[in-house]
């Protein structure tokens, strides 16, 4: 296993071994969705693999100086490089995290204030992660170039001397920690990517990237992740393929549900996870948080007639124009509402946007305490027309570059190349799986890797619990007596609406088990048993997959309350 880890795809984000700093949330184009449970990811990477061919979208968020930023990828061929875009995450969350919904049905005389199919969960996810790096000598290079705000090198691994100095000559940055962990990676054959920010490229100019290289399967390069990870850091992983993705080495949870606050906002979601994931080997397991058609992400990124025309956008000489352009051809992401009434516009150009048109159409220092930004960009006429006129003071000393030749350029290369490049992988994959795990720094000793079992069942990234209120005669909702059913079929008795149910310190994981690339999951852990025994009187289970002798325990169970 070790030489077929060795030869397999891996690529991850690692972080800046520097305390000092941290990676900013990720901001969403859309109004948090209060279904979705909030979850912090260190780690996001789009997998797909064609023909021997890996192809990886790597998110990079970083906070910090730019001269400590640092990026050190091991790596089994030597890849091409090119940018990707931030928009690709912030869609793919919304399109494939997990719901929780709360359906509330009353029965008596009394009426009910909540309806039916009320949904009763978290935000969406942000995202704190960091980056990482290294320098240094000539003997091991392979390439050196530049793209976008990165200038990079490909150094060969067989000589993990030879490979740091080099780093180091060429100032690269290289966190503690990094001599030990990246001996697993030296060996005949093998390569690392380092990245690094150009001279005078800040924080905010770091931008996706998108790795190509021949390789089997995908791989995350854990171990040596580890040199600047969280503890329970958060990794999350899409695949794209013919069928459902699994963790091939790793193995899988399916989380007690039990366990989740179905009326609190599946809050506790995350720490769900990071308990069920601790109950399996070695903490060694992923959890499966949707899997089915890709088809969700079609058209989201590269629609018909998103962008217009970039050759039309590059004779709009009037600032304002130029700038309102942007917002009627969808350059201002919008996402589809959970809620069911169509998607939902930003107010907002995306940061890399942001920054490249502000770099020529500067803020005026004398805006700050008037509007913001975002409110500058979206009504630019005004602030240069009717506004300035009237407050000449307010732009002081102001002056603009604005060139549209060379903004669309950078736009055309930054923005609409990349999204529309991401936009094509779902046309060209029809399934997507997004998988998820948290890890702690000593539990990073085995680089996970990712197949296909397309004989696997769909995972909905949607589910429902059933909250029933008995009103009798004119009782209060709000006060009466409540049953909730989650989604597995255990029940809580609540006694009146507004109880919260007493989540049980049972297991988080209702199954361990292990998928491999053909046949059904093997179950290694089954805490059906468990479970209901922790539960108690008023408490059961209908989950099929418990067996027909667990049926029939709980089934006597239920005839004793009766």
């Amino acid at each position: 296993m070790i030489a077929r880890l060795s030869s397999a795809a891996l690529v991850a984000t690692l972080g800046v071994a520097l305390s000092s700093q941290n990676a900013d949330a990720c901001g969403c184009f859309a109004p948090p969705d209060p279904t979705v449970p909030i979850v912090q990811a260190g780690e996001r990477i789009l997998f797909s693999v064609n023909n021997g061919v890996v192809n990886a979208h790597i998110q990079i968020q970083y906070a910090g100086e730019a001269r400590d930023f640092g990026w050190l990828l091991p790596l089994p061929s030597v890849p091409t490089l090119k940018l990707g875009t931030e928009e690709l995450f912030t869609q793919l969350i919304n399109a494939t995290q997990p719901r929780y919904f709360v359906n509330t049905i009353t029965t008596g005389t009394c009426g009910s204030p909540f309806g039916r199919g009320i949904a009763l969960a978290p935000s969406s996810a942000g995202f704190s992660g960091e980056a990482d790096a290294s320098g240094g000598g000539s003997s091991p290079l392979v390439t050196q170039s530049s793209i976008g705000p990165y200038d990079y090198a490909v150094l060969r691994a067989d000589n993990k001397d030879a490979m740091l100095n080099w780093l180091t000559t060429n100032r690269y940055f290289i966190p503690a920690g990094t001599d030990t962990t990246v001996g697993p990676y030296i060996h005949p054959g093998a390569y690392f990517l380092a990245l690094k920010l150009k001279s005078g490229k800040s924080a905010g100019d770091i931008q996706p990237v998108v790795l190509e290289y021949p390789s089997d399967l995908p791989m995350i390069p854990i171990i040596l992740t580890s040199v600047a990870a969280q503890p329970n850091m958060g990794i999350q992983v899409w695949m794209l393929g013919t069928g459902r993705a699994i963790p091939r080495n790793y193995n899988h949870v399916v989380i007690n549900d039990s366990q989740v606050d179905w009326l609190g906002q599946a809050k506790n979601y995350n720490d769900v996870v990071i308990k069920a994931v601790s109950e399996a080997p070695d903490k060694h397991a992923f959890v499966s948080e949707y899997a089915g058609k890709s088809s969700i992400m079609v058209d989201v990124l590269d629609g018909p007639n998103r962008f217009g025309n970039t050759a039309d956008l590059a004779l709009i000489t009037d600032p304002a124009a130029f700038v309102e352009y942007l917002f009627a051809h969808g350059y201002a992401p919008s996402s589809n509402s959970s809620q069911g009434f169509g998607p939902v516009r930003s107010p907002a150009l995306p940061p890399l946007l942001k920054s490249l048109v502000l770099a020529q159409l500067p803020f005026p220092d004398g805006l700050t305490s008037v509007t913001s930004e975002d409110n500058f960009l979206q009504q630019l006429r005004f602030y240069l027309g009717d506004y300035r006129t009237q407050h000449p003071a307010a732009f002081a000393g102001w002056t603009s570059t604005f060139d549209p030749g060379s903004l669309s350029a950078q736009i055309q290369e930054k923005i609409v190349a990349p999204a529309r490049a991401a936009g094509a992988l779902f046309r060209n994959n029809p399934y997507l799986t997004r998988l998820y795990t948290t890890l702690s720094p000593e539990d990073m000793n085995r680089d996970p890797v990712f197949s296909f079992n397309p004989g696997l069942a769909e995972v909905s990234r949607d589910h429902t619990a059933t909250l029933r209120i008995d009103c009798g005669i004119g009782g209060d909702p709000s006060t009466s007596p409540a049953t909730l059913t989650t989604e597995q079929g255990w029940v809580f008795q609540l006694p009146n609406r507004s109880t919260t149910p007493l989540l049980t310190a049972g297991p988080a994981s209702l199954r361990v088990e292990t998928l491999a690339e053909e046949g059904n999951p093997v179950v290694l852990i089954d805490n059906g048993k468990k479970i209901a025994q922790n539960m108690g009187c008023g408490c059961s289970t209908v989950d099929p997959l418990f067996g027909v002798g667990l049926l029939a325990l709980l089934a006597a169970r239920r005839r004793r309350q009766n």
